[in-house]
């Protein structure tokens, strides 16, 4: 059986009619650059995430860029972030020509630990030059939205909220209220790159913000620094979300709760076949019966509750990096579940594993026809364009065993429950034979 990590080709039989239609229609009426599609698609993201303006840009790494330029962050201030995340979320604060500063990510969650971001805030010596803190919502799990606010108000630093994998993921607060990710930040951003929740065709991306000079920053800065036709306010660059890949984005955004609602159903049905492999998934965050598979239409038709999400502790060998049944043997409170879960990746860690023993495993299932990635192969300070931050190894241990023990399996919203069966049953073959 052939089983691809991500499969765009299942989805687009779905509504392909539509898709050539919407497209035609676009091409007969010459509109092709920030046209009506663009229009529609800002709106609808804007009122999804809880915001006034929603911006498309080309990609979601020029949203990063713009969104740090926006808030005038330049040569000599500081950023704090992730070592562990996608090269833009770094890449974009050195060429506004500022410095990254690395948190170490929650050995839990895998996004950053904003423990360690107070630490910075309050130790750092030139702390009065940190501007900005970019958090990443990795694979799909939403940060604590309730204390990065804490923190904003605490020390006086600003927020770009980085959503590439996180949209339509929240998390509820102690009072109740529900925030979604991209809603918080003075800046978000989104990427749309094909794999995403929401993929285009191609590249697109896009930031949302609440603060309307901001706003209008971004809309300038995308056409060249030109809040009117050649007339150029500063110097900005190219980067328009293109007409077409916006009606794609159109016609998928009306399936995007369907699409997590059964990519919740998939990481269900992952950690019910772990379960059963006797590979040592253990569920935490609900109450057993709930998870039953009796259960599964009830716990994922609301893919924005965080009491639908599945969430994992590690026992033997697999480990999803969620919410954990206890800390140092201590049952987490009610408020430790208040995050949701949209399931970009579905990624597991191998505990115990050398990175050999991983990249054995997933030789094992290219071989079987499975497809996997890893999620990330290096931290970003060990990556050699970062050579100059003088980051040595070592220096963020919960990172580097990350990226050595993890692997991401297919997930996408097409993807069979014999499928899920298999892929399991691979890793299971695989883990028997090396005990």
């Amino acid at each position: 059986m052939k089983i691809p990590l991500f499969d765009l080709t299942r989805q687009y039989r779905g509504f392909r009619e539509e898709v050539l239609e919407k497209i035609d229609e676009a091409l007969l009426n010459g509109r092709v650059i920030l046209g009506e599609a663009v229009k529609e698609l800002e709106k609808s993201v804007a009122e999804l995430i809880g915001v006034k303006h929603a911006i498309g840009v080309a990609n979601g790494s020029d949203a990063l860029l713009i969104a740090v330029a926006a808030l005038k962050i330049g040569p000599g201030d500081y950023v704090i972030t992730t070592p562990y995340t996608f090269f833009a979320t770094v890449s974009c604060i050195t060429r506004n020509g500022a410095t990254p500063l690395f948190a170490d990510i929650d050995p839990v969650t895998y996004n950053i630990d904003l423990d360690e971001v107070e630490k910075i805030l309050r130790t750092h010596p030139e702390r009065e030059k940190i501007k900005a803190i970019i958090p990443v919502h990795l694979f799909g799990r939403a940060i604590d939205l309730e204390r990065l606010e804490k923190i904003r108000e605490k020390y006086g630093v600003r927020i770009i909220e980085d959503c590439a994998q996180s949209i339509g993921a929240s998390w509820t607060y102690e009072d109740g209220t529900v925030k979604t990710t991209g809603s918080i930040g003075e800046l978000s951003t989104l990427s749309f790159f094909p794999t995403k929740n929401l993929g285009a065709y191609g590249d697109a991306g896009m930031i949302v913000t609440d603060d309307d000079e901001l706003a209008a920053f971004c809309r300038s800065y995308r056409v060249h620094g030109s809040p009117v036709k050649y007339v150029h306010d500063m110097i900005g660059i190219n980067s328009r979300l293109d007409e077409l890949q916006a009606i794609v984005l159109n016609i998928k955004l009306k399936h995007l709760q369907e699409y997590e609602r059964r990519r919740i159903e998939i990481a269900i049905k992952y950690a019910e076949h772990f379960e059963s492999a006797g590979l040592g998934f253990g569920v935490s965050g609900m109450d057993e019966d709930q998870f039953s598979s009796k259960n599964t239409q009830q716990i994922s038709k609301d893919c924005s509750s965080h009491n639908a999400q599945p969430t994992m502790y590690n026992d033997v060998v697999i480990h999803y990096p969620s919410v954990p049944y206890s800390v140092n043997g201590e049952p987490r409170t009610a408020n430790d579940y208040c995050f949701s879960h949209v399931f970009h990746q579905y990624v597991v860690r191998f505990e115990g594993f050398s990175r050999e023993q991983r990249d054995s495993l997933r030789d094992y299932l290219t071989e079987q026809g499975i497809g996997t990635s890893i999620y990330y192969p290096m931290g970003l300070h060990q990556q050699k364009c970062f050579e100059y931050l003088n980051v040595p190894t070592g220096s963020f241990l919960v990172t580097e065993k990350a990226c050595e023990e993890t692997l991401a399996l297919p997930i996408f919203p097409e993807m069979t429950d014999e499928e899920i069966k298999c892929v399991v049953e691979k890793i299971a073959e695989f883990v028997t034979s090396k005990r």
